[in-house]
């Protein structure tokens, strides 16, 4: 499994940062989460091919995370996307999504793909996505909208955690359990909202990950802001934009 950092910034964030995105690629193909920005320009400077695109999942309703979704089908269909698109998220984020996008004129839009819009459960452990090769399941998190954190466990073992955006929340830790990566926001610690790079380096040792990469990251965060976090957990390191990491499983968890 492997995973792309479309975006690792906060919706104000340093120049070289966009919105937080991100793709989860396996055998081939992949998933987008998110799309705030233009994530159809951002999965191509990444290296992928839109054309192996299996699913959007959209996390929350937040514009940071949303406002790119008209964009993002309206360059599939010009790339020649044909086949439905699925989408996945919670109720009131898809129907945001479908306001957004039925805001623009498309009845000449020929051959424009359906979208399949799913709804994900505000649950525990809820199961959004199975393949051969990869499964997702999602829970939520502690934010102001109905917001989804997403774990992805891969035919070989391998587990992938995404906090989203989220306060510190005893939901992630289960979320990320014995996972080998940890995707955390590190916004700043604000209560029920935002999370603290301290705060998501608790998350990460309480929840036994091999590694954290934080991500939706504010203004002027460098690696010396780091240091107490990585007191706490000594893996933890900035997401790096446009990065590409290998989730491989390291060890055999009882």
């Amino acid at each position: 499994m492997t995973f792309y950092l479309l975006g690792t910034g906060a919706a104000v964030s340093d120049p070289h940062r966009t919105t937080t995105m991100l793709a989860v690629e396996e055998a081939g193909r992949f998933v987008l989460v998110d799309c705030g920005g233009d994530a159809f320009q951002r999965v191509l400077a990444a290296g992928l091919d839109p054309a192996n695109l299996d699913a959007v999942i959209l996390t929350h309703e937040h514009p940071d995370h949303v406002s790119g979704y008209p964009l993002l089908i309206e360059k599939l269909w010009l790339f020649g996307r044909r086949e439905p698109i699925p989408v996945y998220g919670p109720a009131p984020t898809l129907h945001l999504a479908r306001t957004l996008f039925g805001a623009f004129s498309t009845d000449r839009w020929d051959g424009l793909p359906d979208r399949e819009y799913n709804d994900v459960v505000l649950e525990p452990d809820v199961e959004v996505l199975r393949t051969d090769d990869l499964s997702i399941t999602a829970t939520p998190v502690d934010h102001p909208v109905p917001t989804i954190g997403l774990r992805f466990e891969s035919s070989d073992g391998s587990v992938l955690a995404y906090s989203c955006d989220t306060a510190k929340s005893h939901a992630v830790v289960d979320l990320a359990r014995n996972a080998d990566v940890l995707i955390h926001e590190a916004n700043g610690s604000i209560p029920h909202v935002h999370s603290s790079p301290e705060e998501a380096a608790e998350t990460a040792a309480e929840a036994g990950a091999e590694r954290l990469i934080l991500v939706h990251l504010p203004p002027a965060v460098t690696e010396d802001k780091l240091v107490d976090a990585r007191r706490i957990f000594g893996r933890t390191e900035l997401g790096v934009e446009l990065g590409s990491y290998e989730v491989a499983r390291k060890r055999e968890v009882a």
